[in-house]
């Protein structure tokens, strides 16, 4: 059984995972056009970070909640590693952070991913779960590598 932690303190699987996601954001997106933050930008922006054990124990996926505004909350990070993609750990963690952020009160979640094909398995799992597409928010600006989601909580 997966289990979905809220991680206090960071440790090495999750900044191994932070990390992965960073680097490979970073060599698929234009620096200008890239939002990825690393693990200690995030801990700053104070976002709440969560990793996802597998059957085994090992984490292999995380994300994060960051504040955003008043009463909304902004999906930063969500990684599953390579090698355990294609079994549903991206839909339980995402599951996990909507219901955490509906638990905080939130009444809105958004997020911000890559518009090309390499992103379309993300596009999908946000679509499936509710999300729609919307403008940008906060301080990003209209860019065609980026679309912008949003979902009502």
């Amino acid at each position: 059984m997966t289990s979905v932690t809220l991680v206090e303190d960071m440790n090495p699987a999750v900044e191994a995972i932070l990390a992965r996601h960073h680097a490979a954001m970073s060599e698929a997106t234009p620096e200008e056009s890239c939002h990825v933050m690393t693990a200690k930008a995030l801990r700053s922006s104070g976002a709440s970070v969560y990793a996802l054990r597998d059957e085994t124990g090992e984490i292999c996926a995380v994300g994060a909640l960051k504040p955003f505004g008043s009463g909304a909350v902004e999906l930063k990070s969500m990684h599953v590693a390579a090698e355990a993609r294609g079994r549903g750990y991206g839909k339980r963690l995402l599951d996990h952070l909507l219901a955490e952020a509906r638990r905080a009160g939130m009444a809105a979640a958004y997020l911000e991913t890559g518009s090309e094909a390499g992103f379309a398995a993300a596009r999908a799992l946000y679509e499936g779960a509710g999300f729609a597409y919307c403008a940008p928010f906060g301080e990003y600006v209209p860019d065609r590598l980026s679309v912008f989601m949003s979902i009502k909580l």
